[in-house]
């Protein structure tokens, strides 16, 4: 029997712990993935903190995957060993559900999310569901693949379904994990994009990343600023402040829309009146499938963007966590498993 690295989480609220275990078999529909890079992501917080209902431990926390395939089992098509794939937060659906009988999938009401529901990345082996494989392309290494897996899928799938338009006003509500990514795919979609931030220290960055313009929120009012350029059609908001949306939420142009896809437990406050005047509207917008995915790895081929990621070896897997986690990481951070 074959073995391998992993780093588990033995309850809610243990520590990470590098072990050695059997490398798992795949089943009927799944396969076996040999993991070359996986990233750390906040909502992995989830997983060791024991936040999300109905985790089993001892569980291998990750859900941006990236690797190859290694074994296949029956029922899984076209794909074959040797086959370069990622697996992001979408790690599976019933196909029964009243959302996946519309094409919905990921918003499934049985949705299965790798490192959640099934052992994870934070591994040299891991086993997934078909459905839940996208394909990298050539042109991207497995550390660049990884955070694009979520970070990247959220924020372009979030403003490609926004309705925007080439030309349209559109603001990136934060300059970090998420909206360093964010900041890319608005510039290449054509839009006369805005990022905003605290202070003046990421300006130059963010206008290297293609903002064309840059709002420090800490010396000037956002929404004033955001109407003096015509109104943002929307708001990519990638901060965990719900402060800072509603700061920026009188910015928005008629019909403007503020997309939420940082996670805040503060409330967002909309001005009423100024909405129903407006048409103004506030949405949620929760990643995307493996096709998703695909879409989003493509794209980021095709015009050059990329994640800025620190690395750390996968025995380091506790360390590069804390390192995520305390905010201090610019901007991901991925486990490499050589």
């Amino acid at each position: 029997m074959r073995t391998m690295k992993a780093v588990e989480v033995r309850q809610p609220g243990g520590p990470l712990q590098l072990v050695e275990r059997d490398v798992p078999s795949p089943a009927m529909g799944h396969v076996l993935i040999k993991v070359q890079a996986c990233g750390i992501c906040h909502s992995d917080v989830f997983t060791r903190e024991g936040l999300w209902p109905g985790i089993q431990y001892p569980r291998v926390p990750g859900h941006e995957i990236a690797g190859i395939i290694d074994a296949v089992g029956s029922g899984v098509g076209e794909w074959k060993p040797g086959q370069r794939v990622g697996v992001g937060w979408h790690g599976g659906h019933c196909g029964r559900c009243e959302p996946c009988r519309r094409g919905d999938f990921i918003l499934c009401h049985r949705a299965l999310v790798p490192g959640i529901s099934y052992d994870g990345g934070y591994a040299t082996y891991m086993v997934a569901p078909v459905e839940a494989l996208a394909r990298i392309p050539d042109d991207l290494s497995n550390v660049e693949a990884a955070p694009l897996l979520c970070a990247g899928i959220t924020t372009f799938n979030a403003l490609r379904n926004s309705g925007a338009r080439p030309g349209d006003v559109v603001a990136v509500l934060g300059v970090g994990g998420l909206g360093h990514l964010g900041v890319q795919f608005a510039a290449k979609m054509g839009f006369e994009t805005v990022a905003i931030a605290r202070g003046k220290d990421k300006e130059a960055l963010a206008k290297k990343l293609g903002a064309r313009h840059y709002i420090d929120s800490s010396a000037q009012n956002v929404a004033e600023t955001l109407t003096a350029l015509g109104g943002a059609k929307v708001i990519l908001a990638t901060v965990t402040s719900g402060k800072a949306m509603s700061a920026a939420i009188d910015g928005l142009a008629i019909d403007g829309k503020l997309i939420m896809v940082g996670i805040s437990e503060e409330p967002v406050e909309v001005p009423i009146v100024k909405f129903i005047v407006g048409r103004h509207s506030v949405q949620g917008w929760p990643c995307g499938t493996s096709a998703d995915s695909q879409d989003t790895l493509a794209f980021s081929v095709q015009t050059g963007i990329r994640p800025m990621v620190e690395e750390f070896p996968l025995k380091r897997a506790a360390e590069a966590y804390d390192r995520m986690m305390s905010g201090n990481a610019r901007f991901r951070v991925v486990l490499t498993m050589n």
